[in-house]
């Protein structure tokens, strides 16, 4: 039996738990929230121990790896504690809200060599094959990419210094795919819009991001909204428009291929297949992933300093003379002040 320790009791915590539970060789050997009644009520559904703190989930030992599920705020502390202790780690996206962390944590990663996967899921949708296929020799020349939703049911979410925004705490996932569809970003310019209520993550964002393999695409986001209204990307190539999203692919407006909805358990599989030191797909380990998240920190700093920003190519990171700490902060957190983050805290 793989035996994980999960970090975080939120409702994706939860969903892993439900899967990794399913696995007969898999048992969930701890939890761990700060918010000790929901770690007991998570974990009393899997017959194992809850935590109060995730040194003391750890301190247990007896683990195998770990699954991180904390809200973006609190990203670092544990991810440098799992690894501390020699573990392979699973970590939920956003990675965290500044690009410093995350880059000290790939960095230890490598030193150790250890098996990571982060939750970008949408890699392993059934779709991406059949556009991949369809997209052959046909390069991809325009990206339309949308997360039109409604606020998160979390308090934490609306506060930019907790979240990081829509972008990064969302659409992250959009312009993961965008990346391994069309290519990478050598150019962002996000435009938010006029934002009524002082203090929190922007309502609205229309951005425009240059590929740098000449393609053009467009990103927008909002949680204006009721309920989740449109999610996913579109792309156009020579004779040929599709439209992904979690569920299905329309293909030219016309043909549709419905998604076999097992991402989210194969990228479970996988990284469990990689602990265990079996042949393992996994598709986004921790240093793909901080490609991703370096995409949507330029397109949070370029909406707060009104400006666009010009990533480096090859690192997929803003370039020198630009702001190095890829903040994704509001102009008063940038200024000192905004609200403190807290140290921890799970969703």
């Amino acid at each position: 039996m793989t035996r994980i320790g999960i970090i975080g009791a939120g409702n994706v915590a939860a969903r892993h738990a439900d899967v990794l539970s399913g696995f007969p060789d898999v048992s969930i050997a701890g939890i761990a929230d700060i918010d000790l009644h929901r770690a007991e009520a998570l974990a009393s559904r899997h017959g194992a121990p809850a935590y109060g703190d995730h040194a003391d989930l750890l301190s247990a030992g007896g683990l195998d790896a770990v699954y991180v599920c904390v809200p973006p705020f609190a990203h670092g502390t544990p991810e440098h504690d799992v690894l501390s202790c020699n573990l392979p780690f699973f970590v939920e996206k956003p990675l965290s809200l500044d690009l410093q962390t995350a880059e000290n944590i790939a960095s230890e990663i490598e030193r150790r060599s250890l098996p990571t996967a982060v939750g970008h899921h949408w890699r392993y949708l059934d779709l991406i094959g059949h556009a991949r296929d369809l997209l052959a020799e046909r390069p991809v020349r325009l990206a339309l990419g949308h997360w039109l939703d409604k606020v998160p049911p979390v308090a934490w979410w609306l506060n930019p210094s907790m979240s990081g925004g829509q972008i990064v705490e969302q659409a992250v996932h959009v312009l993961d795919l965008a990346r391994v569809l069309v290519g990478e970003v050598s150019m962002v310019h996000a435009v938010p819009a006029a934002n009524h209520s002082d203090g929190e993550v922007d309502r609205a964002t229309a951005a425009v991001l240059r590929f740098a393999d000449g393609a053009a695409g467009l990103l927008a986001t909002s949680c204006l909204l009721a309920q989740k209204h449109r999610v996913g990307l579109e792309v156009c190539a020579d004779g040929l428009a599709l439209e992904l999203s979690e569920t299905r692919l329309l293909v030219d407006g016309q043909r549709v291929i419905e998604d076999d909805g097992q991402a989210k358990t194969r990228v479970d599989r996988e990284f469990v297949n990689a602990v265990q030191g079996k042949d393992a797909d996994v598709r986004v380990p921790y240093g793909e992933a901080l490609r991703t998240h370096r995409l949507a920190l330029a397109l949070a700093q370029s909406a707060a300093e009104r400006r666009p920003v010009v990533l480096d190519e090859s690192e997929g990171a803003p370039s020198p003379g630009l702001r190095s700490d890829g903040s994704a902060a509001t102009r008063a957190t940038r200024e000192g002040d905004g609200p403190q983050r807290p140290s921890r805290r799970t969703e």
